[in-house]
């Protein structure tokens, strides 16, 4: 303290032999300058030339003064050189921080007061915190309250799923109650005969079956082929029928029906054309052909995504080829002039 005392003192007598251009620096009589010093400008425009908000920590308030002060600092030699706008922001810079160790002393008045009129806590009180978990120093208390939270929120997670689950059971259980009384006779144990059973029971839900001749009789349990298994064809037989497919089987058949119709088309056009062909015939002829040809492009395309969904390996499709497609229709047509003349 004596030692402090001293330097503000010496400092005080020395401030008269500082030079008029150095008196304007922050740093030079420390605090007790700050202490005596009086703004000039408003506290708003001080903040504002800092680039400021009011409340900004003391770490902001420095940041900003250095990098205006290298900026414009007229010994910087920086472009941006300028005397007055260094002496606005250094003005500003004494009106920020003098306004914030005015604010600082009224919150810590404030506090005192406050702390005055609340009751003291017992000095046992810390030993109460962590929830009370734990023993031990107050590190190894810490660690274990950090696991008994995780074994917490672990515990609160698996009994949010549980009630979820039994929530979405009891609404599926409602929406078969009406219907389900029937049902309860009968043992399903197994996913495909259940899957089955609810769907026969959502119909008869709907009145789907009112109007059926064979309402009340069983479905024919087994097919025709012993090797199939009777469930599954039953299941696959229902999918059928409500027009749920999938999409390879559709794609399957629209190639199929697409192949057989290119051919007809193709016999068909050549027998248009008849036989000996004739200079124009044969251009003709060449048209149909190309147009055959991207057509059987167009397929070879649809072959291939219908090869990347279908599920089964041996179901795959190979691409038709147009040359022996088109020598095949040729034959064809050759095969049908002989029966004509053999009926001739």
């Amino acid at each position: 303290v004596m030692l402090t005392n001293n330097i503000g003192h010496h400092l005080m007598v020395r401030q008269a032999m500082i030079p008029r251009n150095l008196k304007s620096f922050p740093y030079i009589c420390g605090n007790r300058m700050l202490s005596s010093y009086k703004p000039k400008s408003n506290v708003k425009d001080s903040y504002k030339i800092l680039e400021l908000e009011e409340g900004c920590s003391l770490d902001d308030i420095r940041n900003s003064y250095r990098s205006l002060a290298k900026k414009y600092h007229p010994d910087s030699g920086s472009a941006t050189a300028d005397s007055e706008a260094f002496m606005k922001v250094e003005e500003a810079y004494r009106v920020v921080l003098s306004d914030v160790a005015t604010k600082k002393k009224s919150n810590e008045n404030n506090e005192e007061e406050e702390d005055q009129f609340k009751s003291k806590a017992p000095q046992h009180r810390h030993y109460l915190s962590f929830e009370g978990v734990g023993f031990g120093t107050p590190s190894q208390r810490e660690k274990q309250y950090m696991q008994f939270r995780v074994d917490r929120a672990t515990e609160q997670v698996l009994e949010y799923r549980k009630q979820r689950l039994e929530s979405q059971c009891a609404v599926t259980d409602l929406m078969k109650a009406k219907d389900v009384r029937q049902s309860k006779k009968v043992k399903i144990t197994q996913a495909v005969e259940r899957l089955v059973e609810d769907l026969i029971q959502e119909s008869m839900a709907k009145g789907d079956f009112d109007n059926l001749s064979g309402k009340g009789k069983p479905l024919q349990k087994f097919s025709d082929c012993p090797h199939i298994d009777p469930m599954t064809h039953n299941l696959n037989r229902i999918l059928i029928d409500n027009g749920y497919q999938p999409e390879w089987i559709l794609m399957q058949k629209e190639i199929r029906e697409t192949i057989e119709q290119l051919r007809k088309s193709i016999v068909a056009s050549r027998s248009k054309l008849g036989g000996p062909m004739t200079p124009y015939r044969q251009k003709q002829w060449n048209r149909i052909c190309e147009q055959f040809v991207e057509d059987i492009r167009k397929l070879n395309k649809r072959i291939d995504n219908f090869n990347l969904v279908v599920p089964i390996l041996s179901r795959q499709m190979v691409h038709f080829s147009a040359d022996k497609e088109i020598v095949r229709a040729q034959k064809t047509y050759e095969a049908l002039m002989e029966n004509r003349e053999a009926s001739n």
